[in-house]
């Protein structure tokens, strides 16, 4: 079993900058890949950005590629997701996933809320 928490979410203006955390337990957390989705109201879930289980590989949406980073510390069993120049349709609920078992993310966080104020 695997357990994830996210944190960070909140309110910011446009143009700002946030950074989301979420914390792993359960699991031998350098073992396996890490992944941000995000679900804004009205729309399914979608993907944002993953990172390989060393952190020498990462993928992003296109929507986000060159605002967002996603990162990770293994000492920490932590992965991040830092958002800059965010814009309004970037709010959404954020959810960091885990691909334990399979390629397939099969753990999943509760979320965290991001609202961009124009």
């Amino acid at each position: 079993q695997v357990q994830l928490v996210e944190s960070g979410g909140g309110l910011v203006q446009a143009g700002g900058s946030r950074r989301l955390s979420c914390a792993a337990s359960g699991r031998t957390f350098s073992s396996y890949a890490m992944g941000w989705f995000r679900q804004a109201p009205g729309k399914e879930r979608e993907f944002v950005a993953a990172i390989t289980w060393s952190g020498g590989s990462t993928s992003y949406a296109d929507s986000v590629k060159d605002r967002f980073t996603i990162s990770r510390d293994n000492a920490e069993n932590t992965v991040y997701l830092q958002m800059n120049s965010l814009k309004p349709e970037d709010t959404a609920v954020y959810y960091c996933a885990a691909a334990v078992s399979s390629p397939q993310y099969d753990y999943w966080g509760q979320g965290t809320q991001v609202t961009v104020s124009s």
